[in-house]
This record gives structure tokens, C-alpha cells and sequence, in this order.
């Protein structure tokens, strides 16, 4: 019987046929807090459920376990018998969050570090997220495909870590975006270098300064997300997409190294973008802390991005143009506007004339 898909159990209490990856990898040893694994023998791939906390980004805890995951998955292919006894040709990147693929990275810490002026901690920090994504970008170094499920709203570096997988399948009705801009920053973990890959580097340049998000559908037109699903069906999209490409394996797999001849993103080129991320996350004003802030708090509360059926409104040429607004208001911010806030109503008429 092929194992249940649905069904996502820590390592050590999965049923006999979904141990196999803790058998495969030891992944029982570090029991981790914010991941959860299974081996589909059926499909010859490992899942891998991103489920940070307090909020859906990329915490330094989460950054730790994917990395042991990766040289887990490595120790385990490098043994000949485990290799044979348990192949897999895919790495599946999804989410445990409902309506959230990832945040990104982890704003609360950015804004301690940079009030603090660590410099060198956010480096680290910035150094880790590079590695992870860079290790995705080279399979981990392994005859394997990655796969990004994205079942709710990537923002940030969690578009970037999408962008970082082979293959992006997303569900209708979920959106993709850079807010970095909204608080005077740029995303610096390889945004515009694994967009480029994709589309014109201009278009990724416009993407990226603008602050909106866009459309699952919008990004398959661009040609930025591979394979559209309806909502609540990403599970099953993804499971046929691994049936289809088991079939002609070795060609997709050298077609990926086609891409990375052509486009070739290097560990060094993304280290020394992410240093200068650090350089211009350091200088930072009060305004621009405070609107970092403002998004953390949106975050946090789950409803203002995390709610995949809410639509975001584009940061300009819209909300600010709507003659007659129906509350809550959803701004490009993430916050949620319950009622009326300005205090004279004819500056919205001179905003809408």
C-alpha cells in the first residue's frame, strides 16, 4: 500500500512503512523541532515539512536542522547499501504553516541585531541562509531533484528558498513577493540572481523594487512557477509530477545542468551580495525600523499574510485609488485595516481624484 501522503509524524512516531527515512538518515537522533520528514518509497522521494515558530520564517533553529538534513541526506547516498536500499531521486520543500510557505527571514532578529549594531551576528546569521539555499541550488550535490511545494504566501526568503529548487509547484490563489523594499532594503540571499535564471534580469530588477506581490497564476505566465495546482490539490500535483518525471529522470537531471552552465550562480558571488545586504541592513534609520516592525507585528498576528483565501493589495496604483472601500482593508504592509483611520474623509477624496 503506497503511504499516506497526508500524513506528516515526527520521525520517531512514524508507522513502520514512513520510518524509513529515520532508518535511511537517523533523523531520530536529533528528533528536530521544525521539520518533519517522511520517505514516499512509492515516488523514490523524501518530503521535507517546514514548521518554524513562534512565526513561519527562517529562524536560526530552522537554518540548523535543514543544514543537518542536507548532510544527512548526503551521509546516507554515499553509503552504497542504504543507496540501493532506499533510492531517491527527490527533494521535496513544503510547509506545515496553514496559507504560509515561509516569511522569510527572521525580522525580529534583524531588528535586535541592527539596534544592537551586531554586524557580525547578522553576518553569520545571513551566511547561514546562504549556504542552505546554495546547497539547494546544487541538489546537495546529488544525482536528485528539488521540489518546492508552496501552498501559501513565499515572501522574502521564503520566495527565495522556492526559487532555489529546481522545479516551483504552487497552488492558485497563493501570492509571491519581495516586501524588502517596504522598509528600505533589498532581498539579499539571491533574489535577483535566481530570477535572472528565469526571467529578464530587468523584469527581475522591476520585480524586486517594487514591493508587490503577485499571483501563482502571474508567475506561471512569466514563467517563474512550473506547474500551477488547484487549492487544497498541491499534495497530489506534486505526487504526479514525481510519477511523470521518474519516467525520464536522466533527462531532467542533465537539463538541470544545462541551466547551471548557462546560469551559473556561485557560493562566492552569493556571499559577497549577502555582505553587502549586511552592509545596508546596518544602515537602517528609525523610519525604516519602524515599518519592519509594523510587518513583524503583521506577521505575527497569521491573518494579514498568513490567511491564503485574503488577496494582498498591490503596494501601488490600487488600494490607494478605490472610491468606495469596504472594511477590513488589507494593505501592501500585511496589516489589516478594521474601520475609517483618517481623521478628515476629504483627504480621501483628494487621494481618489
Amino acid at each position: 500500500m503506497k503511504p499516506d501522503t497526508h500524513s506528516m509524524a515526527s520521525p520517531c512516531f512514524m508507522a513502520p512503512k514512513q520510518r524509513r527515512l529515520a532508518d535511511v538518515c537517523d533523523l531520530a537522533a536529533p528528533r528536530y523541532r521544525q521539520l518533519q520528514t517522511r520517505y514516499d518509497t512509492a515516488t523514490r522521494s523524501v518530503w521535507c515539512w517546514m514548521n518554524p515558530t513562534p512565526r513561519p520564517c527562517l529562524n536560526p533553529q530552522l537554518l540548523r536542522e535543514l543544514a543537518d538534513l542536507q548532510s544527512r541526506l548526503q551521509a546516507a547516498h554515499a553509503d552504497p547499501r542504504l543507496r540501493q536500499q532506499y533510492p531517491y531521486s527527490h527533494l521535496i520543500l513544503a510547509s506545515k504553516t496553514p496559507g504560509v510557505y515561509g516569511y522569510g527571514g527572521d525580522l525580529e532578529l534583524f531588528q535586535q541585531l541592527i539596534v544592537d549594531q551586531q554586524r557580525e551576528r547578522l553576518r553569520r546569521y545571513a551566511h547561514a541562509c546562504v549556504h542552505t539555499l546554495h546547497q539547494n541550488l546544487c541538489n546537495l550535490h546529488l544525482p536528485l531533484t528539488m521540489v518546492a511545494l508552496v501552498q501559501g504566501q513565499a515572501l522574502g526568503g521564503g520566495f527565495e528558498a522556492a526559487l532555489s529548487c529546481d522545479v516551483i509547484i504552487a497552488e492558485r490563489g497563493t501570492h509571491m513577493g519581495f516586501p524588502e523594499v517596504l522598509f528600505n532594503l533589498f532581498p539579499g540571499m539571491g533574489a535577483y540572481n535566481l530570477l535572472s535564471r528565469k526571467i529578464h534580469p530587468g523584469l527581475a530588477e522591476r520585480m524586486i523594487l517594487s514591493g508587490q506581490t503577485y499571483s501563482t497564476e502571474e508567475l506561471y505566465d512569466m514563467g517563474i512557477v512550473d506547474l500551477l495546482a488547484e487549492p487544497g490539490e498541491g499534495i497530489i500535483a506534486t505526487e504526479n509530477y514525481l510519477n511523470n518525471r521518474n519516467r525520464a529522470h536522466h533527462a531532467v537531471r542533465h537539463m538541470k545542468q544545462v541551466r547551471r552552465i548557462t546560469h551559473p550562480v556561485t557560493l562566492q558571488t552569493l556571499l559577497d551580495i549577502v555582505d553587502l545586504w549586511v552592509d545596508a541592513a546596518m544602515q537602517l534609520g528609525a523610519r525604516d525600523l519602524r515599518k519592519m516592525q509594523r510587518l513583524i507585528h503583521a506577521q505575527s498576528r497569521r491573518d494579514a499574510y498568513g490567511d491564503a483565501r485574503a488577496v494582498p493589495i498591490k503596494r501601488r496604483g490600487e488600494w490607494r485609488s478605490l472610491h468606495a472601500s469596504d472594511f477590513p482593508l488589507h494593505t501592501h504592509l500585511g496589516e489589516t485595516i478594521e474601520r475609517e483611520r483618517r481623521r478628515s474623509p476629504c483627504r480621501r477624496l483628494r487621494a481618489c481624484s
